[in-house]
């Protein structure tokens, strides 16, 4: 890319096909700010970027990944987080919202992903220093505030159960308690006492509170 270019692309595919190089030039610093774990939609999209930057690294350099909690909604998704630290990332979760992901790469270059679309996600790719320098500058102040993984892990991010789970989508669906208890197949003593415990697991003074506070780590999902 030139000086100061911005370019635009569409689905993972024309991202690896006309921007790969930039993840080959990676020298002395990869940073990695993502909402989830889902970001690249093309099966081997994620293991060529991984590929080529294994293969183009002349020197060691550690790889910083910065994402929220709903990262951690599964135990998939927390293996392979861990699995990942164990290969040199450093990994951080936030408690502050992130975009879909953004990547930069070595204070030069900036990789900015849009929502799902029809034809895929939108790709920015930037070499602007403005706009790098500023969002890396939004990446440290955030990375600066957030817990290391297994730190957070051990801290008070809930682990719901099957039932909690469905309770938490029949409170966002607005079913009856009723509705609600007749589908987990008890009673509806039993339901309320579960939406109570539930409530407190999630520090929530309300059920609309408990709803929010769920969307916030990804468990109503």
């Amino acid at each position: 890319m030139r000086n100061e270019e911005v370019l635009s692309v569409r689905g993972d595919g024309e991202l690896i096909a006309r921007a790969g190089h930039l993840f080959e030039s990676v020298r002395t610093e990869f940073l990695c700010a993502a909402r989830d774990l889902r970001t690249w939609s093309h099966p081997g999209a994620r293991a060529a970027v991984r590929n080529r930057m294994r293969a183009a690294a002349p020197t060691a350099f550690t790889p910083q990944k910065l994402l929220s909690p709903v990262a951690l909604t599964d135990e998939e998704a927390r293996a392979h987080l861990r699995l990942v630290r164990g290969q040199g990332a450093l990994v951080r979760i936030s408690r502050s919202p992130l975009p879909h992901e953004t990547i930069l790469i070595d204070r030069r270059v900036m990789i900015l992903a849009g929502p799902e679309g029809p034809g895929g996600r939108e790709y920015t790719v930037t070499t602007s220093q403005v706009l790098v320098d500023g969002v890396r500058s939004l990446f440290q102040a955030l990375w600066d505030t957030s817990d290391d993984l297994e730190t957070y892990l051990r801290g008070d991010f809930p682990h719901l159960d099957a039932d909690g789970r469905t309770i938490l989508k029949a409170l966002g669906s607005g079913q009856t308690d009723e509705a609600a208890a007749k589908g987990l197949g008890v009673s509806v003593r039993t339901y309320r006492r579960r939406v109570a415990e539930l409530m407190a697991e999630l520090e929530a003074d309300s059920r609309f509170q408990a709803g929010l506070r769920a969307g916030e780590l990804g468990l109503s999902r």
